[in-house]
């Protein structure tokens, strides 16, 4: 039985600009992908590819942990998407060769009264063949069940988006200013302003 699960998950964020723009934060793929999860669980890959070890996630009888490979780039305008390319589920043979995620988001900055925010759309879909044991468990039960886990899955990245990332951005704004500083005082030291 081949069962699909979905889940979207929009954020609006108001951003307390620094002195350095956030866009220029949003430029640095391995900045932003370290804001959003917790970096003992990601691999750079390249400059724009990333492995992520998920957590453990718990689904009736079954526990699994899904390696997701995504890419992350940004356009010309300062979109931001993110895009699963694979996953693998390691360790549970007969899920991992009938099991697909498909992750996307976009998220840009938007200015609303004068204020700049952050503003994105991500989407998680999974389809999967169930192990006949769960064959016998009533459809709502797994559709209601498949898609709780997948909102709380997109809800965590909401939260850390939320929070980690404007407090990592705060951070770099600060050190880039205090960079650009020295690289100020140097040069007026250099010409004998």
């Amino acid at each position: 039985m081949i069962i699909r699960f979905t889940a979207s998950q929009s954020v609006d964020i108001p951003v307390v600009e620094q002195k350095v723009p956030i866009q220029h934060y949003l430029r640095q793929p391995k900045r932003l992908v370290n804001a959003l999860t917790d970096s003992t669980r990601l691999e750079q890959l390249d400059e724009n590819y990333f492995r992520l070890k998920m957590r453990p996630l718990h689904f009736m009888t079954l526990t699994i942990q899904p390696t997701v490979d995504m890419r992350l780039w940004s356009s010309s305008r300062g979109k931001i998407y993110l895009k699963s390319e694979k996953c693998e589920i390691r360790g549970v043979k007969y899920i991992n060769q009938r099991f697909n995620l498909n992750l996307t988001g976009i998220l840009e900055t938007m200015q609303i009264n004068g204020i700049t925010h952050l503003k994105g759309k991500a989407e998680l879909e999974v389809k999967v063949e169930l192990p006949p044991p769960l064959w016998l468990t009533p459809l709502p039960v797994l559709e209601t069940t498949g898609n709780g886990l997948l909102k709380s899955v997109l809800l965590t990245i909401k939260q850390r988006l939320t929070h980690q990332l404007l407090l990592d951005y705060r951070q770099w704004a600060c050190d880039e200013t205090k960079v650009l500083a020295k690289g100020q005082q140097r040069s007026a030291l250099a010409t004998g302003s």
